[in-house]
This record gives structure tokens, C-alpha cells and sequence, in this order.
């Protein structure tokens, strides 16, 4: 995927991304940083088809997004949102079935591919025991994995999670990340999310993109771009960044 001299403004007024271009590397995990409201949703939203740019193009396979029919484009790339919602009599099994509509026509009954395709996602996301549950009865975390089993079930090769780790406590951070990194290396799925915490970024991503009012200040593998004036020219933030020896680095506040 290309995003191409991308500008987006949602109200005409100012550019709420300008002149942005960025490469994302088939088979990877790649995370957007950066302070509240300098774009990373809004980018992801661009790059997923939400939002339509004033100007330039993101590319996909060759082809502008814009040119994919929805069932099409819907078949390349999930997305996870950031809040979502469910009926409360809805269960597990039933939502990730919703993962396969662009796969089906109105007429069409489940085929042996579409059972294939739900159990894969339910297995991944360890959900087959909970299958039958409501989602109203689960805990964060888990209405979290239903929500990633029936973006899996869509059976695209990218897949976009905007702050995935949000409303969640520490424990469930970090479960949801374990499952985007093992998605990622076992069956090789391109990765693009949205992260606030900084050393989580470091920890789980192969290039980050960090932004600020907009525009891309830095890009690449976080052990070249992570670096304490780097930081500073994104959050306005003295920090150390350290060595660990198993996320590469890490980085520690020490003040504004």
C-alpha cells in the first residue's frame, strides 16, 4: 500500500493531514504515533476508504482505493474500529458471522467456506469455547477478540486497528497485542494500527509512523527513528530511551 501527497481536511477550514506519504510494507506491523488529534485516526480512516482526500491517492495492489467496488475492497482489507457496539442479545459466533458478508450475495446460504473461515477466526482469537455466549456477557478483552475474529473472518490480507488497546487495562493490552503480533508472524497478515503508548509501539512493530498537526515528522524501524530529540520534536517531552534487551528499547519521561 502507497498513501500519495495525501490532504484531508474534514471542514474545509484546516488540513487535518497534509502532504502525507508513506510506503506500507507487505507483511508487517506498522504502528502510527503521535499526540491527541494529530491525525492517526484520521490517516487510518483515509488509508481504509472512510475518508475520500482532497488530494493525492492511497494505492492498493496498483490501483487507487477509490476505483475498488465496496464487496472488492472489503475482501483486501478489515478494520477494527475503536468503539464498537452490538445488540445485547447478540453471540459470539453471530457477530464474526457478519465477517463474511462481503464474501456472500443477498440470496446466498453459508457455504463450507464461510464455516471455515468463522472457525479459523474463532480459533485465532481462542473464542471457540465462547462461542454460544452473548457478547454483553464478556469482559473487555474478550468483546475486544470477538471484535478482531470477525474482522479475521473476512479473510483479508490487510487488517486496520484503530487504538486497539483502548478502555483496556494493562493485562488485555497486552493479550491483544500478543494476538496482532502472532497474526501477523504466523500467517503473515499486513498490519497497520493506531497506538498511544509509545513503548508498546517500540515493542510490537517492525516500522512506526509518528505524526504531529498532520504531517509525518519521522518514519521507519523504531530502534533508527526512537531517540530522545525525536520524541521531543513529537510530544514536547524530555525522555531517556533506554536499551532492553528484549524490545530493543524503551522509553522513560523525565519531564516538559
Amino acid at each position: 500500500m502507497e498513501i500519495k501527497n495525501i490532504t484531508f481536511s474534514y471542514d474545509q477550514k484546516k488540513n487535518h493531514l497534509q502532504h502525507v506519504n508513506a510506503d506500507i510494507e507487505k507483511g508487517k506491523i506498522t504502528t502510527i504515533i503521535g499526540p491527541n488529534g494529530c491525525g492517526k485516526s484520521t490517516l487510518l480512516g483515509v488509508m481504509a476508504n472512510h475518508y475520500k482526500p482532497h488530494q493525492g491517492q492511497v494505492m492498493l495492489a496498483g490501483m487507487p482505493i477509490q476505483a475498488y467496488k465496496l464487496k472488492e475492497f472489503a475482501k483486501k482489507l478489515a478494520v477494527v474500529h475503536q468503539q464498537n457496539e452490538a445488540p445485547a442479545d447478540m453471540t459470539v459466533e453471530r457477530l464474526v458471522h457478519y465477517g463474511r458478508l462481503p464474501h456472500r450475495t443477498m440470496f446466498t446460504t453459508d457455504t463450507e467456506k464461510d464455516q471455515q473461515a468463522i472457525e479459523w477466526a474463532l480459533t485465532c482469537t481462542n473464542l471457540v469455547d465462547k462461542r454460544h455466549i452473548l457478547i454483553d456477557a464478556l469482559s473487555g478483552g474478550e468483546k475486544q477478540r470477538v471484535w478482531i475474529a470477525m474482522a479475521l473472518a473476512q479473510q483479508t490480507p490487510f487488517l486496520f486497528l484503530d487504538e486497539p488497546t483502548t478502555y483496556l487495562d494493562i493485562y488485555y493490552q497486552y493479550e491483544i497485542l500478543d494476538l496482532i503480533q502472532q497474526l501477523n508472524q504466523e500467517y503473515g497478515l499486513t498490519i497497520m494500527m493506531v497506538l498511544h503508548d509509545i513503548n508498546q509501539a517500540i515493542r510490537y512493530s517492525d516500522s512506526i509512523i509518528a505524526m504531529k498537526e498532520g504531517e509525518i515528522l519521522v518514519k521507519g524501524e523504531p530502534k533508527t527513528i526512537i531517540t530522545e530529540q525525536s520524541i521531543r520534536d513529537i510530544y514536547g517531552v524530555d525522555v531517556m530511551v533506554k536499551e532492553d534487551p528484549k524490545t530493543g528499547l524503551y522509553v522513560i519521561p523525565i519531564g516538559i
